[in-house]
């Protein structure tokens, strides 16, 4: 019973958000299934196109980040780095790629793109450089507004931590705080309002179940 309330849920907040978002110049797709998600992401970025990803468990745990190594593409992967410098030369790259693919932190109900970056280089590419930014993000991270994004961000930003194995206060009480640690990973707060001076560059696909944090 739980699964299927959840379904009809995100299925009708699907039908309602995606209208919206398309209004303002993204390209909107929605998925329901993995194999879904996968036909759909296949169907978008054609073969032997440059493809990169900012680092986006949403994109890991769903399998297309299988997908975009699997040799189908021309895929820079900063995790092969062996030096810093050779990491940034990677990510500067990003900028030249057909298809950027990473996921979002929330998005509103009218619309807005919400980002929250340690390093900078998710969001400045969303916003310029790769020729299409693909988006891969489940319905759960709809909030009503910025504000409400916010809390939602306060809320998963100890758990990213965790996860990164960061040296922050938040990793230790789950709580987060205004920190001035080096490892601090809130650092960008991004709000992309829409893509109607690029129409369809930035693509979404709005998945059915739960994704990431």
């Amino acid at each position: 019973m739980r699964s299927e309330l959840y379904n009809w849920k995100y299925n009708s907040l699907a039908q309602k958000i995606k209208p919206v978002l398309e209004r303002k110049g993204f390209e909107v797709y929605v998925a329901n299934s993995t194999d879904e998600l996968l036909s759909t992401v296949s169907s978008i970025i054609p073969e032997k196109s440059t493809v990169t990803s900012g680092g986006s468990l949403s994109v890991s745990e769903s399998s297309v980040l299988e997908l975009l190594k699997s040799g189908k593409y021309n895929f820079l992967d900063r995790t092969n780095a062996k030096t810093p410098e050779e990491k940034r030369e990677i990510e500067l790259a990003a900028f030249r790629s057909d298809y950027y693919v990473c996921s979002t932190n929330a998005i509103t109900e009218d619309g807005k793109l919400i980002f929250l970056d340690g390093n900078g280089n998710r969001v400045a590419a969303v916003i310029y450089g790769p020729k299409n930014v693909l988006l891969i993000s489940s319905l759960n991270k709809v909030v009503k507004d910025i504000e409400e994004a916010r809390e939602r961000l306060r809320y998963i930003s100890p758990m990213n931590s965790k996860r990164l194995n960061l040296k922050t206060p938040c990793t230790i009480n789950g709580l987060c705080q205004d920190c001035l640690s080096s490892d601090r990973i809130c650092n960008y707060f991004v709000v992309v309002e829409s893509s109607l001076r690029q129409p369809k560059r930035i693509k979404i696909i709005l998945t059915t179940f739960e994704l990431g944090l």
